[in-house]
C-alpha cells in the first residue's frame, strides 16, 4: 500500500504544480490583455495637461493629468465596459477636447471635406480654362497673309520704320 500512496501523493503534487504553473501563466496574460486594451483606448484620448500628446504617450514627469486619467481608464476597462462607452465617459467628463481625433459631425465634418471639395472645384476650373484655350483658333500663315493684305503698304512701311527707330536705342 505504501507504493500506491506515494504514487498518488506524487501525482497530486505534480497536478498541483501543473495547475500553479498554468495559473501563473494565465494571470499575467489577463493583466497584459487589460494593458493592451488600455493602450488601444488610450490612443483615442488626449492628456489634459496641455501637452497635446496622446494619453498613453504623455512623457511629462509627475504629470498631474496622465496618471489619474490612466487609473480611471484602467478602472473603466476592468469593469468590462466597451471601448466606445469608456471613451464616451471621458468625453462627458472632459469634453470633446479629450478626443485624439475630432468627432465626425458638424464643423469638423466640413473641415475634413473642404480640402477635397476645393481640389475638385479647382480641377474643374483648370479644365474649363484649358478647354477655352483649345477652342481659340490659332493664327495660321494663310490668316496672316489675309490680314497683311487688308493693311495698306504705306501703313505697313510706317509701322516697320517706327519699330526700327524704337529698337535702335
Amino acid at each position: 500500500m505504501a507504493p500506491t500512496r506515494s504514487k498518488a501523493k506524487a501525482l497530486l503534487t505534480g497536478a498541483t504544480l501543473a495547475l500553479l504553473a498554468i495559473g501563473s501563466l494565465v494571470v499575467p496574460r489577463a493583466h497584459a490583455d487589460h494593458s493592451d486594451r488600455a493602450k488601444v483606448v488610450g490612443m483615442r484620448l488626449m492628456c489634459m495637461c496641455g501637452c497635446n500628446q496622446v494619453l498613453i504617450q504623455c512623457n511629462h514627469i509627475n504629470c498631474p493629468s496622465s496618471a489619474p486619467m490612466l487609473k480611471e481608464l484602467e478602472a473603466h476597462i476592468s469593469t468590462g465596459q466597451a471601448d466606445d462607452l469608456v471613451v464616451q465617459d471621458f468625453v462627458q467628463e472632459y469634453g470633446d477636447q479629450v478626443l485624439s481625433s475630432p468627432p465626425n459631425r458638424g464643423f469638423n465634418r466640413l473641415a475634413v471635406l473642404l480640402p477635397g471639395i476645393a481640389f475638385v472645384l479647382g480641377l474643374g476650373l483648370v479644365t474649363l480654362v484649358i478647354m477655352q484655350w483649345r477652342k481659340q483658333i490659332p493664327v495660321t500663315a494663310s490668316a496672316r497673309r489675309e490680314l497683311q493684305s487688308k493693311v495698306s503698304p504705306d501703313t505697313l512701311a510706317r509701322a516697320r520704320d517706327l519699330a526700327d527707330r524704337e529698337t535702335e536705342d
